[in-house]
């Protein structure tokens, strides 16, 4: 008797646990697939004889704000790489997300990349009102290089020619929040990294990236500050968020603790969160995002207008 009593709390246990795991299960689910409206392969610009291209997340109850995340690593970057679960938390949000792509190093350097990603913010700032999200208020993320760009758009980012034929270019590429991963932010000196020449040149693994010029070093000096975000901050910064991991070896932490430094030198608001144990990405990082979605929220969300 005591035998078969054990078996059916044995038996009601496990159907709570399996039940249990059900509800987790499912709601992780309905956490990823948030319910929104896609339109692909919208053409910003061209390169190299290419189509520049960004896809369009539009959630169901839209806030009237839009974030550009910029899909590339290793400066590399494609039409396909662009899966809406990893930005559940904007969507859930209300935020209407912009999926950049660009053409991938070598075929177009790192400095047609970064022309090319303010095209995109110029792109979407023009076509805001269709998007219904306001103009004024644009964030942008992205991971690795794709942080690396949003720093270059938040150092660099400003008016338009106002004498260009092309409307988009009369554009600001200007961004209002910027929220990020693992950035490398100064190109002339990359420390521990496992990229690190240990001569002063560019990256090992990318030299392509930027141009055949850089093989001479008096070049690349000027090239990769050009192209190094640290070298560009001003007081006029927006608000940054930085996620790094503390044993990130491609791109060390480092680079990200000087460049708040640097803002903060200049009164910027600029935040870095150190992740015990993170590489260079890490398998939580989804959770991080919603972090991300709070600073967007705080920055963007003041006086936002209802388009």
């Amino acid at each position: 008797m005591k035998i078969r009593r054990l078996l059916v709390w044995f038996g009601l246990a496990l159907l709570a646990v399996l039940a249990l795991v059900a509800l987790i299960a499912g709601s992780g689910w309905w956490y990823f697939h948030p319910e929104f409206t896609r339109t692909n392969g919208i053409v910003y610009g061209r390169r190299k004889g290419h189509d520049l291209t960004l896809d369009v997340a539009r959630p169901v109850q839209a806030n009237g704000l839009g974030v550009a995340w910029l899909l590339s690593g290793g400066w590399k970057s494609g039409t396909n790489g662009f899966h809406p679960w990893m930005v559940a938390p904007l969507l859930r949000r209300g935020y209407t997300v912009f999926a950049v792509s660009h053409v991938s190093q070598p075929e177009a350097s790192v400095m047609d990349i970064t022309a090319d990603v303010h095209r995109a913010i110029r792109f979407i700032r023009h076509h805001a009102r269709e998007y219904s999200v306001d103009p004024a208020r644009l964030g942008v993320t992205g991971g690795s290089a794709g942080g690396h760009l949003a720093l270059m758009l938040a150092t660099r980012g400003g008016p338009g020619a106002n004498d260009s034929p092309d409307a988009v270019e009369r554009e600001s590429s200007s961004v209002q929040a910027v929220a990020i991963f693992y950035p490398v932010t100064d190109l002339l000196n990359l420390g521990t990294s496992t990229e690190n020449p240990g001569d002063g040149g560019p990256p090992i693994s990318f030299v392509k990236a930027f141009g055949p010029e850089v093989t001479n070093l008096a070049t690349w000096k000027k090239i990769g500050r050009e192209v190094s975000p640290i070298y560009h901050v001003t007081s006029n910064l927006p608000p940054v968020l930085i996620y790094h991991g503390d044993a990130d070896t491609l791109v060390p932490l480092d680079q990200s603790q000087r460049f708040c430094a640097r803002a903060r030198e200049l009164g910027d608001v600029a935040e870095l969160v150190v992740h015990q144990g993170g590489q260079h990405g890490w398998l939580t990082i989804v959770w991080d995002i919603r972090k991300l979605a709070d600073w967007l929220d705080r920055w963007l969300k003041t006086d936002a207008k209802k388009l």
